[in-house]
């Protein structure tokens, strides 16, 4: 029996490894261009809240360029592509930090800055969609819940000793009055990533490509995904949730450094304390949607959610560190649960020919609804700021009222869940 071959081998062990190396590494990056750093950058620029708010929920304006993913790689081999296309995004991601530190005017040191980063979400969210099919296509179905949750309790614990680390020099070096060299440790720092991450890719595998999958042409695909009132109902509810995300997060930022007057080092030390809340009930809440569908597991995380945006309402300077640490932490546990929960509900609402497609077009719908929301918003923001923090008679900040706004919209979403999706799906399987 020495010539025994081993049969069933999982060859894809090594890939789903890398997967979650990647993810991590993908965060590291992401943690550096979102955010309080973000709002250091454009501080440093010289550019007001609102305007950094429209930035920050760029991101959700980059969800559009998901449907040239499938215009430029539909259901074909896809490993190239997105090593090459990732690599170019997490650089122009690196030329950020180099902005503040070019000697021109400002309006082409802001026009500079906005094509970096507006590119390089661009380009990462037309390989988002092939790259998640590409690896999840590697985990089986029934394990989907847990392996995202190790993956991202991975993210997590390494992005909170990185996310410290980070804010730690960015104080030593603002304290010493030296901005400039902070931007620069940045910059080397998403450098050495982007070539980290890169060799992810290039090292992972990929399966073969399924005959019957790509022969179906995406204008078919569309076609059948605009008829499919099951996932249509899916991507109502997120974008729902999307609006409500981007009428608020994206202005806690400035929040953050300015009216609550944090330093990088407590940001970095509250979103170590998210970031352990989040591990803790990533598994938990992965269990619970492989076993009792992740819609179900969604309705927890969404009231979670909910209640984080009602408790932010009443965040201001005076009771900053504990309100703004209460919804940290409660706004991370709400998110251990939607990510996943949201891609997985895609998954089980589609089949698996439709993957790629029905997660571009669903991240397109909800990121521009999201996008034309923080552009709404903002005008309310800078209404609010500009009438020295009053609204309707009250003195209030702009970020109270956004996250007053955002808990009223989450409930909206936790309706529609519940009874547009739990309850419709118990009577369709009845009948």
């Amino acid at each position: 029996m020495t010539n025994k071959v081993s049969i069933g081998k999982d060859i894809y062990k090594t890939s789903r490894i890398l997967y979650i190396i990647e993810a991590a590494l993908e965060y590291f990056v992401s943690l550096l261009v979102a955010g309080s750093y973000l709002a250091k950058l454009t501080t440093s620029i010289g550019l007001s809240d609102a305007v950094t708010g429209i930035l920050s929920s760029l991101v959700s304006l980059g969800f559009g360029f998901q449907l040239l993913a499938v215009l430029f790689i539909g259901n074909k081999k896809v490993k190239s592509r997105v090593s090459i296309l990732h690599t170019v995004n997490q650089l122009m991601f690196a030329s950020v930090y180099l902005v503040p530190l070019i000697d021109v005017p400002q309006g082409f040191k802001t026009a500079l800055f906005m094509v970096l980063l507006v590119g390089g979400h661009a380009i990462n969210n037309i390989v988002n969609s092939p790259k998640i099919n590409w690896f999840m296509s590697l985990v089986d179905d029934d394990k989907r819940g847990r392996f995202t949750a190790n993956k991202e309790i991975i993210s997590l614990l390494g992005g909170m000793c990185f996310s410290f680390a980070m804010g730690s020099v960015i104080d030593y070096f603002e304290a010493q009055g030296k901005e400039n060299e902070a931007f620069i440790v940045c910059g080397l720092t998403l450098l050495a990533l982007a070539i980290l991450h890169t060799c992810t890719l290039i090292f992972s595998k990929e399966k073969p490509i399924d005959e019957k999958a790509a022969s179906i042409s995406n204008k078919q695909i569309f076609s059948e995904l605009l008829k499919d009132k099951k996932y249509l109902r899916v991507v109502l509810l997120t974008t729902i949730w999307g609006v409500a995300h981007y009428a608020t997060v994206p202005f806690y930022g400035t929040y953050t450094i300015k009216e609550l007057g944090f330093s990088m080092t407590f940001i970095a030390v509250l979103s170590a304390v998210s970031s352990i809340s989040r591990a803790l009930f990533s598994r938990p809440l992965g269990k619970l949607g492989d076993k009792r569908t992740f819609a179900k597991m969604l309705l927890l995380a969404y009231g979670i959610k909910c209640l984080s945006f009602a408790v932010n309402t009443f965040t201001v300077p005076e009771n900053g560190v504990f309100f703004y640490a209460a919804y940290s932490i409660l706004s991370a546990i709400t998110f251990a649960g939607i990510n996943s929960g949201e891609m997985n509900l895609v998954f089980e609402s589609v089949s698996h020919e439709k993957r790629v497609c029905a997660l571009a077009l669903k991240n397109t719908i909800a990121g521009l609804a999201g996008f034309c929301t923080t552009l709404v918003v903002s005008r309310l923001v800078e209404h609010i700021q500009n009438s020295g923090n009053t609204f309707l008679g009250m003195h209030v900040y702009a970020q109270q009222v956004v996250s007053f706004i955002g808990a009223l919209l989450v409930a909206v979403v936790l309706a529609y869940l519940y009874f547009g999706i739990i309850k419709r799906s118990q009577k369709e399987q009845v009948a």
